[in-house]
């Protein structure tokens, strides 16, 4: 593309994005993505009464109250893409093997698009929940999360939530609450609904659907099967039941449902595939008792609304909802994973962070702690580490795997088909959290954070969605509840950590309930390969991972001894000979934001190496704020050529800092484009290579600076941008 057509290109795509009649400093300042201030979440009746209307200037909400309430309009207001073609549900349970709709209309003929003319004529069934009554109230936290360690910034989240109030004619006593939170500053909505049993006997909740949304098609086709065809782009659904260690949501979520919808006759798509009808809920949970005055808590569903197809634009949307409703995931501990085998070492290590500037401990796995032993000489031993190790300003944590490993017969999961034990476990082998082993796991778990006085808990092998066929479980009924019954007690425990500060890893998705870190997604064995291999595939999983995620979500590896097999050339120990290697990968991580588990019983071996770890750790900490925020990818890693990264934050003095690598055996100086778009950066920008003089560059139409840079064979170099 010549630079007169990527002009033009650029400019288009701000005219959809924001409109036309404002000069381009005035879209820059009103995209929510650079300054979210001014989008205040409402609820508010129409002016006839008779709907009510959300929006926060973002997104736009609708839902007609009468005869039953039901959504008629649901339109992304940055670009104007109105999501709904149709009238549906607004939830949807099985109870007792019966199904019963919550709200909705009927009389819709015309399925493909939906005028307001045609709602007044709309009526209800009797035979569906009905619409009695709402609130509106502020939004609250789903987690009351105790933050303890060092975090980017954090900005409390406010908004409104609409509460939308059912009863069933035939269903006496089960009422049926569906809950919207709007969020201030994102297009964003969260919706979940609460079923309580008032009656005087249990109920089975066989399913229930608790999003239901007749969605503009992404694409016509006149053949094609719902796998085949494209998924409506303008909304983006994460859901907090996501797992199977996959470390990606997409590949983990077990609730979004791309279904058909048969009433819709005049689609293109000769024998009605077109993947247009959005359902929400967990498929594999069909029997969940509900005893008399007991609540049962569906999925909460994150609906965030889409206004581009452009690739990084779309990941900062996301990664701004986690930061909104997920601010745990901020925090960044610098920390050292210590394989260790007896106190001393423990006693060394904790020394060697603190006169290196980290803040963390974390025993790693092979390491001599065994936070199942709840003895009491056990509890007093950690409890007198840990005391030592906060004396000298320094968290410790501890690991336990739970996944892929076997208890007994009588403890691990049941196949639901040969009625064995393990024959179906996702990773060979898996207790069930519900059995009386799993459930004991947790209780000895809390008590030995309690009394230890522990503040990071890694989690290996969390519960990744085994179901279990048993029937002598004492925390599951049978198949239909124990996918349900499991993944509630993993979340509780997440949950516990969270409101009492303990930090937690765990290699699986349960960001939305109170988990802080993952990992970045790599092959183990990789890090028996050279260094230098070792070095290109990292910033590829960097780059990679970083496209949803923060900075601050994930995490790498770097091991100090010898790890998944590998001889002198895949280690750093003896880390004096190898200082260079070990800045680089230091270097990479610690310039990506992202925190490595530098695994192995010391952080330093000569003072030469002491004082490359606090030179490194001191440049981490100067240019943290920066660091941790938002990843602009300018070139991914190939090995052939430079690769590198930009953070950008257009709230901070620093508004930009570049990380750029060099893999080759040579010299190489590049002319590279920088985008600054979203560092809010209009007209210039004064750019410091290291401690080098700075200079003041003008920004381009597309918002971007030129500049050429040299970097020395296989090696780095960073640039602040002002």
């Amino acid at each position: 593309m010549n630079k007169k057509k990527s002009s033009v290109f650029f400019t288009l795509i701000l005219i959809a994005l924001f409109g036309r009649g404002q000069t381009a400093v005035e879209k820059q300042k009103n995209d929510w993505l650079i300054n979210d201030t001014g989008y205040v979440a409402s609820v508010k009746q129409s002016e006839n009464g008779k709907d009510i209307i959300l929006s926060n200037g973002l997104l736009e909400r609708i839902f007609r109250l009468q005869p039953n309430i039901a959504c008629t309009g649901y339109e992304n207001l940055s670009n104007g893409q109105q999501l709904l073609r149709g009238v549906k549900a607004e939830a949807a349970l099985i109870i007792d093997g019966k199904k019963i709709n919550i709200g909705g209309l009927y009389g819709q003929k015309e399925h493909a698009y939906l005028k307001r003319e045609w709602i007044d004529s709309f009526t209800a069934s009797e035979n569906d929940f009905q619409f009695k009554s709402y609130a509106v109230s502020e939004i609250q936290p789903y987690i009351k999360w105790k933050q303890t360690l060092w975090a980017g910034n954090i900005k409390k989240s406010n908004g409104k939530m609409l509460t939308l109030n059912f009863r069933s004619n035939s269903l006496k006593g089960i009422d049926v609450a569906v809950h919207y939170e709007l969020y201030d500053g994102i297009p964003l909505i969260v919706k979940w609904l609460s079923v309580t049993n008032n009656s005087n006997h249990s109920i089975i909740i066989n399913r229930a659907i608790n999003e239901i949304l007749a969605l503009v098609e992404e694409e016509s086709a006149v053949v094609g099967s719902p796998e085949q065809m494209k998924k409506q782009h303008g909304i983006y659904v994460e859901t907090n039941y996501a797992f199977n260690d996959a470390m990606r949501y997409d590949l983990s979520d077990q609730t979004t449902h791309w279904k058909t919808d048969s009433l819709y006759t005049s689609q293109v798509n000769y024998n009605y595939q077109t993947p247009c009808l959005l359902e929400v809920y967990p498929e594999k949970v069909t029997a969940v008792q509900l005893q008399p005055n007991e609540v049962f808590n569906s999925v909460r569903t994150h609906e965030l609304l889409i206004d581009s197809y452009d690739r990084e634009r779309r990941g900062l949307a996301i990664r701004k909802m986690y930061a909104a409703v997920a601010p745990w995931t901020k925090e960044n501990p610098i920390f050292m994973h210590l394989v260790s085998k007896n106190d001393e070492e423990v006693k060394s290590a904790i020394e060697q962070c603190v006169s290196t500037g980290y803040e963390a401990l974390i025993l790693s796995f092979g390491s001599h702690c065994n936070m199942e032993d709840t003895t009491a000489v056990n509890i007093a031993k950690w409890k007198q580490l840990a005391q030592l190790a906060h004396q000298k300003g320094i968290k410790i944590g501890g690991y336990s795997l739970f996944s892929s490993r076997q208890i007994s017969d009588e403890d691990d999961v049941i196949d639901p088909v040969s009625g064995k034990p393990d024959v179906a476990a996702l990773f060979g082998h898996a207790p069930c959290m519900a059995g009386k082993w799993g459930l004991a796991y947790i209780s000895k778990l809390k008590y030995f954070m309690e009394n230890t006085g522990f503040d990071i808990f890694e989690n290996d092998g969390p519960y990744a969605g085994d179901l279990c066929a048993s029937t002598s479980h004492p925390g599951h009924l049978g198949l239909g509840d124990s996918q349900w019954k499991q993944i509630e007690l993993q979340k509780e425990l997440y949950r516990w950590c969270n409101e009492r500060g303990i930090y937690v890893n765990a290699p699986d998705w349960y960001f939305l309930d109170g988990t802080n870190k993952t990992a970045l997604g790599y092959r183990e064995v990789n890090f028996s390969l050279p260094r230098d291999q070792q070095m290109v595939l990292n910033r590829q999983n960097i780059f990679d991972a970083t496209w949803e995620e923060m900075p601050s979500m994930a995490w790498g590896f770097v091991p100090l001894t010898r790890y998944q097999g590998g001889g002198e050339e895949a280690v750093l120990e003896p880390l004096v000979k190898h200082l260079k290697d070990y800045e680089q990968l230091m270097m990479q991580y610690y310039g990506a934001g992202v925190q490595a588990c530098y695994r192995g019983p010391r952080l330093y071996d000569t003072d030469k190496t002491k004082q490359l770890v606090i030179k490194t750790i001191g440049w981490y900490k100067k240019y943290r704020d920066i660091l941790n925020s938002d990843i602009i990818h300018l070139r991914r890693a190939d090995g052939r050529d430079w690769d590198g990264i930009i953070h950008v934050n257009p709230h901070l003095k620093q508004k930009g800092l570049v990380m750029l690598f060099n893999p080759t055996k040579e010299k190489i100086t590049r002319k590279i484009k920088l985008p600054l778009y979203y560092a809010g950066l209009s007209t210039t920008a004064t750019v410091k290579e290291k401690d080098k003089l700075a200079r003041k560059y003008s920004l381009n139409r597309n918002y971007e600076i030129e500049l050429t840079v040299t970097i020395e064979p296989e090696n780095y170099t960073w640039l602040t941008v002002e």
